[in-house]
């Protein structure tokens, strides 16, 4: 038996499904990653060991007060100190890359969430702000080497964002899944070469 995938047997990555029966959508599919016996595997985990920069918008403030909240709570039961949480809030959603670039440079912490929110208006607006904000959350990660997790809800209306409070959490744990993941990755590699 061979490890090789053949196209006919891998399952799409997205399922289309109806949201409320007239709008269409897209539903993530579940599962677990399978590696092959045989490999080396590099995993992070997640635990409070590691000091935390949170940028956060305040336009849309009652959206974002929930997510900072969601966050502040997961970061609560995973164990990191308060005293090891940086909260810095700027005025709106274009401003979290430079924000994180900041936090992120000074080199005290380990990761640096992002959390805001930007909801379709009528005009492009939505568009350039969405796009803008991803690219430079992902360039500054980029440029650091200090994993910055993704928090930005980008969503049509008010409800959708609200369903979507708890992706605060999961950006929480994925920013301290990568710093884990960073930590050993250098670790290994200041190791002797095999």
């Amino acid at each position: 038996m061979t490890d090789r995938v053949e196209e006919r047997d891998m399952v799409p990555a997205m399922s289309p499904v109806e949201m409320d029966g007239d709008e269409p959508s897209v539903e993530h599919t579940g599962g677990e990653l399978r590696v092959p016996e045989g490999y080396s595997v590099l995993t992070g985990s997640v635990d409070g060991r590691r000091a935390v920069g949170i940028v956060v918008s305040k336009f849309n403030a009652e959206i974002t007060n929930a997510l900072l909240e969601r966050a502040l709570a997961e970061l609560d039961e995973i164990g990191v100190p308060r005293d090891a949480v940086m909260i810095m809030p700027v005025p709106g959603a274009f401003e979290l890359p430079l924000a994180a670039m900041a936090l992120a440079k000074t080199r005290r912490y380990s990761a640096i969430v992002a959390l805001g929110c930007v909801i379709r208006g009528e005009t492009p607006h939505f568009d350039y702000i969405a796009s803008e904000a991803a690219s430079g959350l992902q360039l500054a990660a980029i440029e650091t080497g200090v994993p910055v997790s993704f928090g930005l809800l980008t969503v049509e209306n008010r409800k959708q964002a609200e369903e979507r409070i708890d992706r605060a959490a999961d950006a929480v744990r994925s920013a301290l899944e990568m710093a884990d993941v960073f930590s050993q990755l250098r670790a290994q590699a200041a190791g002797p070469l095999r």
